[in-house]
């Protein structure tokens, strides 16, 4: 895939790389970055050779929020793609991944500014590195307005729900380390370092079996609201048939052999 004028796209070995781009307005979203974010994540789960993706930003920020003027698709950077909101509206939900989970790895690095629908984005990521500038906040009831991203639903979720409530509530800016304190992000790393980072975690994944990765991951979100008893048994449900796949058994061997292992999705 292409990308768009508002997000561009390139390969990192087995990892995609999503990159908003918008520096201008802090990439703030447009319809065409909300196109090319749907697209992205189509295209990485329709590639068996991708094994993870990484979302970032260009200029030194992540996202700045939702552009509603240009998420109306006014002036030629919109118009052309109308067609595409208007034939699924959901598709900027699912672009922010409100109604929609790859089910590869998705890790977010981010830089600056990380603000109102950066922050509700964020959530919908699995893994999480930010520069130590990185600002993150939901920043909608200062203006009167309902974070309805996914944030009410999410948050208190993701990390304790004081801390939850407390940055729904008060619409404040967190800077990286309360972010990283209170369990938004994992890591915080040097400024202009958070790209490099998220590629080396990306890195890890990608040597690791695919069909397992996915399989954990999908077993993660499935059992996250379940009681234990019934989480345990889907659990199950996912697990055991990766055991009796050909990468399994590669797994195994590779580590008898004490080489590196060669899954091929089987």
């Amino acid at each position: 895939m292409s990308g768009t004028e508002h997000l561009t796209v390139r390969r990192v070995g087995a990892t995609l790389v999503l990159t908003l781009n918008r520096p201008e307005a802090r990439n703030a979203l447009s319809l065409p970055m909300l196109v090319g974010l749907y697209d992205g994540w189509l295209a990485a789960d329709e590639d068996d050779a991708i094994r993870s993706i990484v979302l970032t930003g260009a200029g030194g920020a992540f996202c700045a929020g939702m552009d509603l003027k240009a998420l109306a698709g006014d002036g030629m950077a919109g118009e052309r793609y109308r067609d595409r909101l208007r034939d699924d509206p959901d598709l900027h939900w699912k672009a922010m991944l409100r109604h929609h989970r790859p089910r590869k790895p998705v890790i977010a690095a981010v830089e600056g500014h990380c603000v109102a629908g950066g922050t509700e984005i964020l959530q919908g990521t699995d893994i999480r590195v930010a520069g130590e500038s990185a600002v993150f906040g939901l920043f909608e009831v200062r203006r009167g307005l309902f974070p309805i991203g996914g944030s009410t639903v999410r948050l208190a979720r993701q990390i304790p729900r004081t801390h939850a409530l407390e940055m729904l509530l008060t619409g404040r800016p967190y800077p990286a380390r309360e972010a990283e304190r209170i369990g938004l992000i994992g890591h915080v790393v040097p400024d202009g370092t958070a790209l490099e980072k998220a590629l080396e975690i990306a890195e890890q994944i990608n040597a690791c079996g695919p069909l397992a990765v996915e399989a954990v991951k999908a077993s993660v979100y499935e059992t996250a609201e379940l009681p234990e008893t019934e989480g345990l048994k889907a659990e199950l449900e996912r697990g055991w048939p990766v055991f009796a796949t050909a990468d399994a058994k590669e797994g195994s061997l590779a580590f008898t052999q004490k080489r590196p292992p060669v899954y091929r999705r089987a």
